[in-house]
């Protein structure tokens, strides 16, 4: 007989947790199964492990420049072991804080092992059956590799395999021109390794506006990065040690040599060994569960949060995805997916912050809009920092006066873009925030300088 649950929740990405504690906190017994890490993709080989490693990228880059701010240092050398094992350490720091929030959860039952859907309502976990009215998966997603003959023959790197290196890769070639690549491309530069990235299409980040992919060319060239865009691989071997890449460049035929290769050329949904089919859950031709604006599948008393639904792809979607969620079946609270705005930020060095619609979408809507700009080096925080590469822009309905978009690439704007996002949740216009009088010296205070120099979108 399967053992009885009012909720099975598949998966301990950042919506699985939480949603155990709300789900017993109201009285449910419930059943959390998980194959592999607890906490998922952001704790264990995303944002937790890659942005310890980013810190310390940064600490180094800026050792190296110690001369711009009037002092001298000996040689820089870096310990790889050592950044590894600082990076090891925060993670399972928190690792083990989600493992032992959910064992120790009252009401709450852990199992470890690989799930599958048997019917609608119940699920097998090695030799243990579960059954549920309600289930939740949250089995998040995987690197992609890509079909190129040859990259079967080879030890390539992604993500995740990243995560346990603790040497430095003389070449680093990385295949992808998106954040993974470009995160990982900056510090492993900055940790002292050559490295080229090849991008498929003509720029880099090609979601965001021309001028932003051409802004952080010029950023990661400066350091020493070797770009090729309009670049695809034909070819992979291995010879004598080293990873060989045929490729084609504009059109032209050229070979690359390398150390090591990184492919960082997107993620597909853990969707695919989960019998889904035996459920009767639909997902689309890339894998992802399909779901309505509350996260519900095509099946009653399924729902799917996380990566694996297609609706979002960071940690601060899935989070809202478990907030969405609880408010409809605990709190009388009808919170939709469309409620919210997009929102992200590039974690390379100076971050790109990134909210709502770009420049490039506001032209294709036809509305009327006004744009403002600032080069960083026209803000007193940033140049007294030394540090004055990028640009922030906004983007403004002209007839609602509402903030519809902003990209803000520079130091700090990582935060700064909260300023701004804040304010588009409120639906209230700019001017808000241009007669807010911010403190100086900040980043933050030339955003209503920036709001009181708009012009028409031309």
């Amino acid at each position: 007989m399967p053992t009885q649950y009012d909720a099975i929740i598949i998966g301990t990405g950042q919506s699985g947790p939480p949603l155990a504690g709300r789900l017993t906190a109201a009285g449910m017994r419930a059943a959390v199964i998980e194959r592999k890490r607890f906490g998922g993709t952001c704790v264990n080989t995303g944002c937790i492990p890659t942005k310890s490693l980013v810190a310390s990228a940064k600490v180094i880059h800026m050792a190296r420049r110690a001369s711009d701010y009037g002092f001298r240092t000996g040689p820089i050398l870096v310990d790889m072991k050592a950044v590894k094992d600082r990076k090891d350490r925060i993670v399972a720091k928190s690792n083990h804080g989600v493992e032992s929030s959910l064992r120790g959860m009252k009401n709450c039952t852990v199992y470890q092992g690989h799930a599958r859907f048997e019917n609608p309502r119940t699920v097998r976990v090695g030799d243990d059956v579960l059954e549920a009215a309600k289930i939740f998966i949250n089995v998040g997603g995987r690197a992609v590799k890509p079909a190129i003959p040859g990259l079967d023959n080879i030890a390539f790197l992604n993500n995740s395999s990243m995560m346990d290196i603790d040497f430095l890769p003389p070449h680093l070639v990385i295949m992808g021109g998106g954040y993974v690549a470009l995160e990982f491309g900056q510090m492993y530069r900055r940790f002292g390794s050559e490295v080229t990235i090849i991008q498929r299409g003509e720029r880099l980040i090609s979601r965001e506006d021309p001028d932003i992919s051409d802004a952080i060319r010029q950023i990661l060239e400066g350091e020493g990065i070797h770009l090729l865009t309009s670049a695809t691989m034909t070819q992979v071997t291995n010879q004598d040690g080293q990873v060989v890449l045929k490729l084609s460049v504009k059109g032209e035929a050229r070979e690359l040599q390398g150390s090591h290769l990184l492919v960082a050329t997107g993620r597909v949904p853990n969707t695919d060994d989960l019998g889904l089919d035996r459920a009767g859950v639909a997902t689309d031709a890339r894998g992802y569960i399909q779901v309505d604006d509350q996260l519900r599948t095509s099946v009653p008393g399924i729902w799917a949060t996380g990566d694996c639904n297609g609706r979002g792809s960071f940690t601060h979607t899935s989070y809202n995805d478990f907030e969405i969620v609880a408010a409809n079946l605990l709190d009388n609270d009808p919170r939709r997916v469309t409620d919210r705005i997009l929102a992200y930020n590039l974690y390379i060095d100076p971050p790109l912050g990134r909210a709502g619609m770009t420049e490039s979408d506001v032209r294709k809507s036809g509305r009327k809009a006004l744009i403002g700009t600032r080069p960083m080096t026209r803000v007193g925080r940033a140049v007294e920092k030394g540090e004055t590469q990028g640009f922030m822009k906004v983007l403004v309905d002209a007839e609602s006066k509402r903030i519809v978009g902003a990209s803000l690439l520079g130091v700090e704007c990582d935060e700064v873009i909260h300023s701004l996002l804040d304010i588009m949740y409120a639906k209230a216009p700019y001017t808000v925030v241009q007669r807010a009088v911010h403190i100086h010296p900040t980043v933050s205070e030339l955003v209503p300088t920036m709001l009181g120099e708009l012009k028409p979108l031309e």
